[in-house]
């Protein structure tokens, strides 16, 4: 589960964290209210940022460095009258519901911080670098000796020791060698209290010398967080950030019935019971020329009515031209899903390619009940095995 940046830094701040003062404003009315606030406080600027979960926002427009109120009124009105199109939005950009209004910071220098899992060594890690609030994906692959790495120990967390060694390594110097410290200790003990699967800052900066901070002050200006969904039972406070707004709509409705279903962008849709399954059946719709319109899992347990469900989410998306359905019934009886089809056809309708691979428990039963409504579901066509299947599914909605 991702959340916002206002709730990461909410998180962040909980965990004491320093971060710039702001609000969050669903209105033009409350930007220009929290920008007074800001420049009430004595800060020169006030940053108003969209609130979407897709990254690219300041290329696009959706990050503004305010100096009046005027300009964060300006900037409120932008942002919440356009969708913001970025490389990692759809093409038809997101809607921004929500604006952080927050101080503006002097910066000298910025850097990156985050924990996440490295799969590689089944271990948690701190990662860090001196080239923040760039595209740290970029700095990776060109410069992979700028990303530094410590691992986390399993049963201790982060070591202090550790942490300032990556603090000096960073280049941080003076009081802010204990500040760095301190927050990148901080970040990694909230990484795992919180089950989250990423807690990034970037960046991480250091502000100018000033008489009262010889070395600067070390302040997180940006966060992005996102969670473990199995372990959403047991951290409520997190389950509660959740933004049905910035979600698929699909993907909602999918989890409410207990399928796994992930968007694509191809045109055939896939039905298929096992997360492997359902990855191979993707692999060999593209070897055959295919593209994939949805991963979905309806797993081993599936109700009819779910399977029916399953079919609805697939059907409602005008892009699917063709539905693939194979199952290799265990416990999920390949009958139930000859049900499911049967009852879909009558209450949502094939008007599409309908190509059906079924093998396992009560197959010959359930052929038996799809040969029986083949007059209901004239789309229909069953494949012998998962080639067959493809190279039918395929060739129907002319991708071959």
């Amino acid at each position: 589960m991702r959340v916002h940046e206002f709730q990461g830094r909410q998180l962040l701040a909980e965990a004491g964290v320093p971060v710039p003062t702001g609000g969050v404003a669903t209105t033009v009315a409350e930007a220009v209210q929290a920008a007074e606030g800001v420049f009430a406080s004595g800060s020169s600027i006030a940053v108003v940022k969209a609130q979407v979960h897709a990254g690219g926002r300041g290329k696009a427009g959706f990050v503004k460095v305010c100096r009046s109120v005027e300009e964060a009124r300006t900037a409120a009105e932008f942002m919440l009258s356009n969708r913001m199109v970025s490389p990692q939005t759809p093409p038809e950009g997101l809607q921004v519901n929500r604006l952080l209004v927050a101080s503006g910071v002097d910066i000298a220098k910025e850097f990156y911080a985050a924990v996440l899992t490295d799969r590689g060594t089944r271990r948690n890690v701190l990662i860090a670098s001196a080239e923040g609030g760039v595209d740290i994906e970029h700095v990776a692959a060109t410069r992979p000796e700028a990303i530094l790495k410590q691992p986390l120990d399993p049963v201790v967390g982060l070591q202090p020791w550790a942490a300032r060694r990556m603090a000096f390594q960073l280049g941080f110097r003076g009081k802010a060698v204990n500040q760095a410290t301190d927050i990148l200790l901080r970040l990694a003990r909230t990484f795992v209290e919180k089950d989250a699967t990423l807690a990034e800052i970037n960046p991480l900066v250091l502000t100018p010398a000033t008489p009262e901070h010889p070395d600067g002050q070390v302040i997180a200006i940006d966060a992005k967080f996102t969670f473990d969904d199995n372990a959403l039972f047991r951290q409520k406070a997190i389950a509660a950030f959740f933004d049905p707004a910035e979600e698929n709509p699909a993907e909602i409705r999918a989890n409410e019935f207990g399928l796994s279903y992930v968007a694509l962008d191809g045109s055939i849709g896939c039905l298929v019971n096992g997360a492997g399954l359902a990855m191979s059946t993707m692999d060999i719709v593209k070897l055959h020329g295919g593209e994939p319109a949805n991963f979905l899992d309806v797993g081993g347990s599936a109700s009819e009515e779910a399977v029916t469900e399953a079919f609805r989410i697939i059907l409602s998306d005008s892009r699917v031209k063709g539905v693939l359905v194979n199952i290799f019934g265990g416990i999920m009886q390949c009958d139930r899903i000859a049900r499911a089809i049967i009852a879909s056809a009558k209450t949502v309708g094939f008007r599409v390619p309908l190509v059906v691979r079924l093998e396992g428990t009560n197959v010959k039963e359930a052929r038996a009940l799809l040969e029986a409504a083949r007059g209901d579901i004239p789309t229909m066509q069953t494949a012998t095995d998962l080639t067959d299947a493809a190279r039918r599914i395929v060739a129907a909605v002319g991708e071959a």
